[in-house]
């Protein structure tokens, strides 16, 4: 089954770049990786028809500890990351993966993956919090299992 990884986030803002940082280690070792970055929507100028789609990102969480990694798969990702929408320009990933859905057949099909890492800081800066940090190499290894 081919798959595509999608590597989410802000490299400048701290935490959020785990996803980022994932991807640039996944595809150093091979693995189809498209940095998305904080545009979901470039999914639609490099979708080619893959069945499964793996997407990393950090997460905000009251109930989990930073650096927890969380694997959702199927109607469960859109179920448990639903977030408000107030106009397109404040449009979170998923939902915006939703949009694409709904206009690409072949897209809709697809078998899809969340993989979410507890942040600890979302701020100005460009280095992971160690307990993000650590998570990465359990971020992999689940990627790896996946794909």
């Amino acid at each position: 089954m081919r798959t595509l990884i999608l590597a989410l986030g802000n490299e400048l803002m701290k935490d959020d770049g785990v996803g980022l940082k994932a991807g640039r280690i996944l595809a150093e070792k091979g693995y189809n990786v498209l940095e998305v970055g904080t545009d979901i929507f470039k999914l639609s100028n490099y979708y080619s028809g893959e069945e499964r789609l793996i997407i990393i990102d950090a997460i905000l969480s009251d109930k989990r500890e930073p650096g927890s990694v969380l694997h959702l798969a199927g109607e469960e990702v859109f179920e448990k990351l639903k977030a408000e929408i107030r106009s397109a320009h404040f449009m979170g990933a998923i939902d915006g993966l939703k949009l694409l859905m709904a206009m690409n057949e072949r897209l809709a099909k697809a078998e899809i993956h969340f993989i979410g890492v507890v942040a600890k800081e979302i701020d100005l800066g460009m280095e992971l919090s160690e307990e993000v940090k650590n998570a990465l190499p359990k971020v992999i290894e689940l990627v790896e299992e996946i794909y």
